[in-house]
């Protein structure tokens, strides 16, 4: 499997790793440009049964995630297994002939002899990058990390009586991001001292430093606000939904005070408005004003849109400028012959080996207006023999490996 044209060209990472954040890491270096090789156990990764699942029962999580990349397959519990794979991450031969090589992402420390230390012994260039659940090497996941980090309390209705965990893995997201950002920055420290890396990340550290850089743990700090949910309602700002005459329900933001002045001249409540900022003695010019008169502004705009079908509202709220969406689910975007993905740029048609023909992403960064193609996931261990051909394995070697159960 040939990887796209790209920055990243020419460069081997090896991906030992499951579910969300690292395999992200993998495919963003795949995407641009980068040769990903990712390794499992004979029988598969455990993520590669996760749902949503086609009919057959392939994992379309999986095959998400993971496009594009060569798929390598080998009993690690063995040690002529890790040694493979000790060879693939550090190469067989001096540094200067492989420049490419020396490259892992990892969110396991199972083997140490796969591990940063035992790697870098035998390759001091290597650059190699760590997730873990917390800074201690404990484990936690994405909805874990939700609980402990506050954001829970901040997400669902404001009359909700239990902590509501968002669907979206926002600080797996995040922390695969991240990862492939610190592997580049190793990469590139690498091309001028000569020296690898130790690159590591902590999924709880990704969330805890989010909830400081946005304020809100300072804010309880010198405040004691304990700020709770508070439903679509835009916190700071205003911006919540409505329900429109025929029964459209949509989020509209007023973000800027153009936005806002805009809004409340199409809807003619300048009057209305006016009369708020009397009564409550507020300057709904100022966004924290228009935040804590946020519900008396919404009854009045909420009256008005439940008087106008979508067919007025929509094009009222683009001459504002004000930012606006209809809600919509999967299964709305996907109806009609898929003409919403058909016509989106983003993506083409794939055709996924037990799955079949959908539209999928490409990547959503473009280099020159460049969008790297969505690309088929391998079943698993299917690049074996042309991964270990590439490390000098001859043929006898190979049929050797595989009748002893060291390889797929």
């Amino acid at each position: 499997m040939t990887p796209p044209k790209g920055p990243l060209a020419g460069l081997r990472v090896v991906e030992l790793s499951s579910y969300v954040a690292t395999p992200l890491c993998g495919l963003t270096l795949r995407q641009l440009g980068a040769d990903v090789i990712r390794v499992e156990p004979l029988t598969g990764a455990p993520d590669r049964t996760r749902m949503p699942r086609a009919e057959d029962g392939t994992s379309l999580y999986f095959s998400g995630l993971n496009q594009g990349k060569r798929a390598f397959a080998v009993d690690m519990s063995r040690q002529e297994g890790r040694d493979l794979v000790a060879d693939l991450i550090c190469g067989t031969g001096a540094p200067e002939d492989d420049p490419g090589g020396a490259i892992a992402v990892a969110n396991s420390e199972r083997y140490a002899d796969l591990c940063y230390p035992a790697l870098s012994e035998r390759r001091p260039d290597l650059v190699y990058a760590l997730l873990t659940g917390r800074r201690d090497g404990s484990s936690a996941v994405d909805y874990t990390v939700q609980a402990t980090t506050g954001f829970a309390m901040l997400t669902g209705p404001a009359d909700r009586t239990t902590p509501t965990n968002t669907v979206v893995p926002a600080w797996d997201i995040a922390a695969g991001l991240y990862l492939a950002t610190g592997l580049l920055a190793g990469v590139q420290g690498r091309r001028e001292t000569g020296r690898g890396s130790h690159v590591r990340l902590a999924l709880e550290d990704v969330a805890y430093s989010a909830a400081g850089m946005l304020g809100y743990l300072a804010e309880a700090q010198l405040t004691g606000i304990d700020r709770g949910a508070a439903g679509n309602e835009v916190y700071g700002t205003y911006g919540r939904d409505f329900v429109t005459a025929d029964g459209v329900r949509f989020m509209l933001i007023a973000l800027t005070n153009s936005h806002w002045r805009r809004l409340v001249d199409a809807t003619g409540l300048g009057d209305a408005m006016a009369g708020i900022e009397k009564a409550l003695e507020a300057d709904l010019s100022d966004e924290a004003e228009r935040y804590r008169c946020r519900q008396v502004i919404s009854a009045l705009l909420g009256d008005w849109f439940s008087r106008h079908p979508w067919s007025e509202v929509q094009p009222m709220l683009a001459s504002t400028r004000a930012l606006h969406s209809a809600y919509q689910g999967f299964g709305e975007i996907a109806a009609d012959g898929a003409a919403q993905l058909r016509d989106n740029p983003l993506f083409s048609e794939l055709t996924q080996p037990g799955v079949g023909t959908y539209y999928a992403p490409g990547a959503p960064l473009r280099l020159d207006d460049e969008q790297v193609p969505p690309a088929p996931t391998a079943p698993i261990g299917a690049h074996n023999d042309e991964v270990l051909t590439g490390l000098g394995v001859d043929a006898d070697r190979l049929r050797g490996l595989r009748e002893e159960g060291i390889l797929g």
